[in-house]
């Protein structure tokens, strides 16, 4: 039986703060667009790695499949608010979405919203801790030059986009500056 807190739920639960911008079904991208006049997107990482257990059923990879995996910080005001995790199978990344290879600092979330013929599944929610992987990447990203205080946990949404029979799946995790005081 799956440990009830690895679970991802389907309303983000008691999030306070957190819940606008965590149940809000639109592109992030553009939400924090409109409210950070200097929105930036931050490569960390973009390298072949299998991903993480609680990933793979969602894409139809196995244990043995290795995926194109994107770290990036999304900023506003030069501060760091979300950090954002890609899951690209590389049978997906062929045809209109093989261009999401090179991204750079270009935000995965415009090419994702501008396609009309692309779908998203419902988003699903999690309070990740310590123990989670994703939790560790984001805080080792934030913590070095923005956290004075480790949180105890960290808000995540995530959700699979199709084009097609090709899937992504976007994980973005909000840090305490999404909710906090903005310079």
């Amino acid at each position: 039986m799956q440990n009830k807190r690895a679970r991802w739920l389907k309303k983000p639960l008691l999030s306070g703060p957190y819940r606008p911008a965590l149940g809000d079904k639109g592109s992030l991208t553009a939400r924090l667009k409109q409210g950070f006049d200097d929105f930036s997107v931050q490569s960390l990482s973009v390298s072949h790695g299998r991903a993480f257990l609680d990933e793979m059923p969602a894409l139809g990879l196995s244990l043995r499949q290795t995926a194109l995996i994107r770290n990036v910080m999304l900023m506003g005001n030069k501060q760091a608010l979300v950090f954002a995790h890609s899951v690209l199978p590389f049978s997906s990344l062929r045809g209109p979405w093989l261009g999401l290879r090179q991204l750079g600092n270009k935000p995965l979330g415009e090419a994702l919203f501008a396609n009309p013929q692309v779908k998203r599944t419902a988003l699903r929610f999690q309070k990740l801790y310590a123990q989670h992987g994703l939790y560790r990447h984001a805080l080792s990203e934030y913590a070095e030059a923005e956290c004075s205080v480790i949180p105890t946990y960290l808000w995540a949404r995530r959700s699979v986009f199709r084009l097609h029979r090709a899937k992504i799946m976007v994980t973005e995790v909000f840090l305490p500056r999404l909710v906090g005081p903005h310079e």
